[in-house]
């Protein structure tokens, strides 16, 4: 089930409403809340329910262990088990076809020649975003910056939460869990929030993304075809397109859960404004990004053990985002290229944007190095992109695509574009804050602009495959 669908728009007032009557009563809407998070899980593959339950029941077990023993082993022995159970299910459904092809790639250009085999494996819908939501959830504990909780179906409702569940923002135990706890306040102005954000979140993936996508498909799919100007835009409408198709999804999920009286974490912060390639990333996929860094680049050193060390981490680090987007050398790739190009410009051209030339300069900079990785996150495979890279390059202009896309491309990223100015200036958005014609004519649009030229055809998010 998706948030663009019909089902979904059924789905939804069902869950609100039974959730609304059972008002005051926590552990009841807890419970409610978990069997509509297993039955929006579960309309892809029901089959798939178990691997959330079993997470889930060996997390929940794990927390219990580690904080209630005195035993060092005792402790370490459940933390190791939780650390294996999510990374084992996540291994096994994402990477084992991955390391095997590559194993056998590697032997036989070494002169070995063998045959492996594969499985027909399906990769489930968000594992690699409950399994890290919930891993936290160990780590944190056995770190003793929180503690486990005794109610399960509080934990429970917490790893499977609907709104956020198959693509973020990856939650901390510590922000969101306590919010199952305790009671939630429903409001007429909350819900209308909400709808706000939701309705956002909309316009951005069935106006911009799903159109976007219409372009750049046929150029990434057609590469002995397109070249030269038509893969330039190309890129740059697939940089628009994954951040308005993944923004787009968390704009519905924090809204969905405003809904429903709680609070998520803002996960994108107009990162495209940004003039450093270290802001981009405090801006864009920020439970991503902080997740990585209190748990991977941390634990590494950090950059505690001088520059040297310090790149090494901030690189391996890159690498290991990659592999989590996916199993495919090209995602490993995009990270490298931009751990490669976060050091350079630590190191040769710093991060001082003190004029506006130098903003300017900096945010066309860093959106180009931005673009150009996407090259490799979108490409089918590493021959792929070189063969795009180098079409680029090529004066074929003969195969022009039709201008009504191009035209709605224009009228969605321009909307786009100037919703984030808003957000960026500070003049800017206390005006649209505080002069009510402007704030609802502007939703007014959103909703015009959906029926107009929103698509229908209900799209999956590009972030349900990893």
């Amino acid at each position: 089930m998706i948030f663009n669908s019909l089902i979904f728009f059924i789905f939804l007032p069902i869950c609100f409403l039974v959730y609304a009557l059972l008002k005051g009563n926590t552990r009841a809407q807890n419970i409610w809340l978990l069997v509509c998070s297993y039955y929006f899980y579960g309309y892809w593959d029901w089959r798939f329910l178990s691997l959330i339950a079993f997470s889930t029941v060996i997390d929940f077990i794990a927390g219990q262990k580690i904080q209630h023993s005195e035993n060092e082993k005792v402790r370490k022995g459940f933390f190791y088990l939780s650390l294996a159970t999510n990374l084992g299910l996540l291994g096994f459904f994402k990477y084992f076809n991955f390391f095997i092809e590559s194993t056998e790639t590697l032997l036989n250009n070494l002169g070995l020649e063998i045959n492996t085999w594969t499985l027909n494996i399906i990769l489930p819908v968000g594992i690699s975003f409950y399994t890290f939501q919930t891993l936290s959830y160990t780590i944190d504990v056995y770190r003793k910056r929180i503690k486990s909780t005794n109610d399960f179906i509080a934990f429970a409702a917490f790893v499977s939460f609907f709104p956020q569940l198959v693509a973020g923002p990856i939650e901390r135990a510590s922000h969101l869990l306590p919010q199952f706890l305790k009671p939630r306040a429903l409001s007429f102005n909350q819900f209308g929030l909400g709808s706000k954000i939701f309705l956002w979140g909309l316009f951005k993936k069935v106006v911009v993304a799903d159109n976007l996508a219409s372009y750049v498909d046929i150029v990434f799919e057609n590469q002995e075809i397109y070249g030269g100007l038509v893969n330039v835009i190309a890129i740059i409408f697939f940089a628009f397109q994954i951040y308005c198709d993944f923004s787009g999804y968390s704009n519905m999920a924090i809204g969905l859960a405003k809904m429903f009286g709680f609070d998520l974490m803002q996960n994108f912060n107009v990162p495209y404004f940004a003039t450093t390639l270290k802001t981009f990333w405090q801006k864009w996929h920020i439970s991503l990004s902080t997740w990585f860094r209190d748990y991977v680049y941390i634990p590494l050193g950090g950059n505690r053990a001088g520059n040297m060390r310090m790149y090494l981490n901030l690189v391996i680090t890159f690498l290991v985002s990659g592999l989590w987007h996916g199993a495919n050398w090209t995602f490993i790739i995009w990270g490298g290229i931009h751990g490669l190009f976060f050091i350079v410009e630590g190191i040769l051209i710093g991060t001082n944007r003190d004029t506006w030339i130098k903003r300017f300069l900096g945010l066309l900079t860093t959106f180009t190095v931005v673009c150009f990785a996407w090259i490799f996150f979108r490409a089918q495979d590493f021959t792929h992109a070189i063969e795009f890279i180098q079409n680029t390059f090529s004066l074929d202009y003969t195969h022009v695509l039709k201008p009504y896309r191009l035209v709605v491309a224009f009228i969605g990223i321009s909307t786009l574009v100037f919703f984030d100015y808003l957000k960026k200036n500070k003049t800017a958005k206390a005006l649209y804050t505080s002069y009510m014609p402007l704030r609802y004519g502007f939703y007014y649009l959103l909703i015009f602009m959906i029926v107009l030229f929103g698509n229908t055809n209900s799209q999956e998010f590009i972030y349900f495959q990893f």
